[in-house]
C-alpha cells in the first residue's frame, strides 16, 4: 500500500509538472456556472467521417492526439446534467476550454451555498431547499416576499413603513442572513431586510439553508441563510427578456434585460420600474387614481410606492479563470399620506420616504492544478434612507416642509465586505477542505444614530473540511475564530454529518445531522439607533449583551427515481436555543428599546413530499413550530412551548403539446400565540389568528416559446387582515382589528418576451 501511495504521489508530481510547463493541444471541459472541471465528460471528435470517442481525466482535461491537432474537426461535448455542445470545423491549435451549461431541472437541483463546488442538492452535506426560475415564474412572484410566502417554516409580516419581514424556524430579524451571490445585504429597519425591495427579474434561483451557517457566514446566519443567485450563464450569443405585469391592486411592473456573449466575455444589463398606486379595502379591481380626494379616503392601508432599479453584470470565463463584476442600483419612494387635521380639515401631514441601495461586487476565481481553487470577493453595499414630512394644504394642493427637525432624517449605512477561500475539492478524495477569511466593516451615520456616526468591524478566519472514510458517510467539521470591534467573539464550532445508508440506482435514503454554535453581536442600530416619529419611538441600548446559541438540525431524506417518476420525501427536526436574544420591548409608556431576553427557544418538525411525473409537479408539506421564551414560564403556561401549525400544497402541470402551463399554490398558516410583558411588568398572551392563502396561474406560450401570456388570481380566499388581540402592545400601531396580511383577492395579467440568437 505504501508503494502504491508513493506511485500516486510521484505520478501527481509528474502530471503537475507536465501540465504546467509543456505547451500542447489540451481540451478542458469546465462548468459554465463556476469554472470547475468536469471529469469524465465525453468528447466526440469527427474527422474525415471518422468519429473518435474520448473521456476527460479527473481534472477535466483531454490531450488531443497529434493526428487530430491543427486540423478542422467537429466536436461534440456532453456530460450528464449538462447541455450538449456541438462545435463545427474548428482547429485545435492551442489549449482550449469548453464551458457546459447546466441542464439540471427540478428534482436534480444544483446548489452552491456553503459548498466546495456546485453539486447536486442530494449530495450536499447541508439541508438545502432550491426555488428555481421555473417556480418563480409559475408563482408570478414579483419580489422575494412573494416567493417566500408559500414556503414552510417561513412567516411573513408587514409594516406599511418598514416593509415586509420574515421569520425562519420561528426566528427572525438579524438572525436570518440574506445574501446576493454570497454577499450579505445591508440596510435593516427594525432588524429586517425589506423583502419587497428585492425584485426578481435578475434572479436565477434562490437557495435556502435552514439552520445555522455561522462558521461560513458568521453573525446573522443562525436561523438560516437565504442566498439569492443572480443570472450569470448565457448559452446564446444574444438574449433579450422583457417582463410586463399588471395587477388589480394597482401594480404595474415593467422590466427589460439584454445579454451578449462575445467569446469568453459576457455582458448583461437590466432595468425596471415597479409602480403601485396604493390600496384600500373599498378599491374596486384595477382601481387607479393619480389624484386622491383630499379627505379621509386619501389615507391608504397599503401605501403607494414606486421602485426603479437597474444593473450591469460582466463575466469573463476561461480555462482556469473566472472574473465577475456586478453592480446594482435600487430606488424606492413611498408616500404615507396623513388624515386631514382638525378643526377645519384643511391640512394634513404627509411623510415621504426615499430609499436607495447601491450594491457592487467583484468576484475572482482561479483554478489551480489538482482541483485547488482560490475564490476572492470584494463588495460594497450602500443603503441610504431619507424621510421628510410635509404639510399639505388640501385646498390649494401645495406642500410646505415641516419645521420640526424630528420630522426629517437622512440615514446612511455602508458595508465593506471582503471574503477569500482556498478550496481543495478532489473527486474521489477522502478529505477535502476549505480555509477562508471574512471581513465586514460597517459605518452608519445620520440624525438617528448616536453622535451622528458609528462603526463596527467584524473580522474572522474559518476552516471546514469534509472527510469521507467510506463512500456513504461524509463528516464536515468547522471552526471560526472572529474578532469584533465591540464584543469579544468566542470560537464558533460546527459539525455536519451525512450518511447515505441505503443507496440503489432507483432509490436512496440518507440522514443529515448538524450542530452549530451561534454568536451574534448587536448591530449598530440595536446599540445606537434613535427612531422617533408619529408612529414609532424606538431607541437603541448601548448596554446590550451579545447573543450566543446552540442549534441542532436532523433530517431524513428519501429519493425514488424511476423511469418516468421521481419522488422526494423528507422529514426535518430542529431545535434552536438562544441566550440573551436581542428583542424589541416596551421600555416606558411611549418608548420602545432593545433588551436581552435571557432565553428564547424554537423547535419544530416538518414533513414534505414532492412528486415529478412526466409533465406534472406536485408537493405537499406540513410543519409544526414551537416558540418558547422565559416569559411563558413566568406566566405559568400549561406548556413551555407555544406551537403554530402550517400546511402547504402546490401543483404545476405543463401541457407541452399546446404550450399551456397551470399552477396552484396553497398555504395554511396557523394561530400564532406569544407571551409579552407590558410597561407595568404584567404578562399577557397575544394571538394572531389563522388564515388560508392560495394562488392560481395559467400561462400560454406562443411563437415557439418566445412569448408567454399569464393570467391568474392571488389571495384566492380574499384575506386582508387577520384578527388578533395585540391591542397595540407593539412598537408599531397594531389594533385589535388585526394585522395586515394582503390586499384582498387580486387578479393579474403578465406578458413575457424572450428572444435570443441562434
Amino acid at each position: 500500500m505504501l508503494a502504491n501511495c508513493k506511485n500516486i504521489f510521484f505520478t501527481s508530481i509528474l502530471h503537475l509538472f507536465f501540465t504546467t510547463f509543456v505547451v500542447g493541444q489540451t481540451i478542458t471541459v469546465i462548468s459554465l456556472e463556476d469554472s470547475q472541471p468536469i471529469p469524465g465528460a465525453r468528447i466526440d471528435i469527427q474527422y474525415n467521417e471518422e468519429v473518435f470517442n474520448f473521456r476527460t481525466s479527473l481534472d477535466g482535461a483531454l490531450k488531443v492526439n497529434k493526428e487530430l491537432q491543427n486540423k478542422p474537426v467537429d466536436l461534440t461535448v456532453s456530460f450528464m446534467g449538462y447541455e450538449t455542445k456541438h462545435l463545427s470545423s474548428i482547429l485545435v491549435t492551442k489549449d482550449t476550454a469548453i464551458a457546459l451549461a447546466s441542464s439540471v431541472k427540478q428534482f436534480e437541483e444544483v446548489a452552491i451555498t456553503a459548498q466546495y463546488k456546485s453539486q447536486l442538492v442530494e449530495n450536499a452535506v447541508h439541508h438545502i431547499k432550491i426555488i428555481d426560475r421555473q417556480k418563480i415564474e409559475a408563482m408570478a412572484a414579483q419580489d422575494l416576499k412573494g416567493v417566500l410566502t408559500n414556503e414552510l417554516n417561513v412567516r411573513i409580516a408587514e409594516d406599511n413603513v418598514l416593509g415586509s419581514s420574515m421569520q425562519l424556524q420561528g426566528i427572525g430579524g438579524e438572525n436570518v442572513k440574506i445574501l446576493v451571490d454570497g454577499v450579505p445585504l445591508t440596510g435593516r429597519l427594525n432588524g429586517n431586510i425589506d423583502l419587497s425591495q428585492i425584485p426578481l427579474e435578475s434572479i436565477e434561483r434562490i437557495e435556502i439553508v435552514e439552520g445555522p451557517l455561522s462558521v461560513t457566514y458568521g453573525t446573522d446566519a443562525l436561523a438560516g441563510t437565504i442566498n439569492i443567485i443572480t443570472k450569470k450563464n448565457q448559452v446564446k450569443r444574444f438574449e433579450l427578456n422583457s417582463n410586463n405585469y399588471v395587477e388589480s391592486s394597482g401594480k404595474v411592473n415593467n422590466t427589460l434585460s439584454l445579454g451578449w456573449q462575445i467569446k469568453k466575455h459576457q455582458i448583461r444589463v437590466e432595468g425596471g420600474r415597479y409602480f403601485f398606486d396604493g390600496w384600500n379595502p373599498d378599491h374596486a379591481p384595477f382601481y387607479y387614481d393619480a389624484n386622491p380626494i383630499a379627505d379621509s379616503s386619501r389615507v391608504m392601508q397599503w401605501n403607494p410606492k414606486e421602485q426603479l432599479f437597474g444593473g450591469i453584470n460582466y463575466r469573463y470565463n476561461r480555462k482556469n479563470t473566472l472574473f465577475n463584476y456586478s453592480g446594482q442600483f435600487f430606488n424606492e419612494n413611498i408616500i404615507n399620506r396623513g388624515m386631514p387635521r382638525p378643526p377645519y380639515q384643511q391640512t394634513a401631514y404627509d411623510d415621504y420616504y426615499e430609499t436607495n441601495r447601491v450594491n457592487q461586487r467583484l468576484n475572482f476565481q482561479y483554478r489551480f492544478e489538482n482541483n485547488y481553487r482560490l475564490s476572492l470577493i470584494a463588495a460594497y453595499n450602500g443603503y441610504f434612507r431619507k424621510k421628510n414630512t410635509k404639510i399639505r394644504d388640501l385646498t390649494e394642493i401645495t406642500d410646505i416642509i415641516s419645521g420640526n427637525p424630528s420630522d426629517h432624517d437622512t440615514s446612511q449605512f455602508h458595508s465593506f465586505i471582503a471574503r477569500g477561500r482556498l478550496i481543495q475539492a478532489k473527486p474521489g478524495s477522502k478529505i477535502n477542505y476549505e480555509i477562508g477569511y471574512d471581513i465586514l466593516y460597517e459605518i452608519a451615520s445620520g440624525e438617528r444614530i448616536l453622535d451622528k456616526q458609528q462603526s463596527i468591524g467584524d473580522y474572522a478566519l474559518y476552516a471546514t473540511s469534509e472527510y469521507s472514510p467510506i463512500q456513504a458517510l461524509t463528516i464536515r467539521p468547522g471552526l471560526r475564530y472572529g474578532y469584533n470591534s465591540e464584543y469579544t467573539s468566542p470560537l464558533t464550532p460546527s459539525l455536519n454529518i451525512k450518511y447515505k445508508f441505503f443507496n440503489r440506482k432507483k432509490q436512496n435514503i440518507s440522514l443529515r445531522a448538524s450542530y452549530a454554535r451561534g454568536f451574534r453581536s448587536p448591530s449598530i442600530k440595536e446599540l445606537h439607533y434613535v427612531f422617533v416619529d408619529i408612529n414609532h419611538n424606538i431607541v437603541g441600548n448601548p448596554d446590550l449583551e451579545a447573543e450566543y446559541a446552540n442549534h441542532f438540525n436532523f433530517s431524513l431524506h428519501q429519493n425514488i427515481n424511476l423511469e418516468k417518476l421521481r419522488l422526494k420525501n423528507k422529514l426535518v427536526l430542529f431545535y434552536n436555543d438562544i441566550h440573551e436574544l436581542i428583542t424589541l420591548a416596551q421600555a416606558s409608556t411611549t418608548e420602545y428599546s432593545y433588551f436581552n431576553l435571557e432565553r428564547y427557544t424554537t423547535t419544530g418538525v416538518q414533513a414534505e413530499s414532492n412528486l415529478n411525473y412526466q409533465n406534472l409537479i406536485t408537493g405537499v408539506g406540513v410543519g409544526y413550530i414551537g416558540r418558547y421564551n422565559e416569559l411563558a414560564k413566568e406566566n405559568n403556561s400549561s406548556t413551555d412551548f407555544l406551537f403554530s401549525p402550517e400546511v402547504k400544497f402546490n401543483l404545476q402541470y405543463n401541457w407541452k403539446k399546446i404550450g399551456l402551463q397551470t399552477a396552484v399554490f396553497y398555504k395554511y398558516t396557523g394561530v400564532l400565540p406569544n407571551i409579552q410583558k407590558n410597561v407595568d411588568g404584567e404578562l399577557y398572551e397575544t394571538r394572531i389568528n389563522d388564515y388560508h392563502s392560495s394562488d392560481i396561474t395559467i400561462s400560454k406560450s406562443f411563437w415557439k416559446n418566445k412569448l408567454k401570456f399569464t393570467v391568474g388570481v392571488k389571495n384566492l380566499f380574499d384575506v386582508t387582515t387577520v384578527a388578533g388581540n395585540a391591542s397595540g402592545q407593539g412598537a408599531h400601531s397594531v389594533s385589535t382589528s388585526g394585522v395586515n396580511v394582503g390586499m384582498g383577492r387580486l387578479y393579474h395579467v403578465g406578458l413575457r418576451l424572450k428572444l435570443n440568437s441562434k
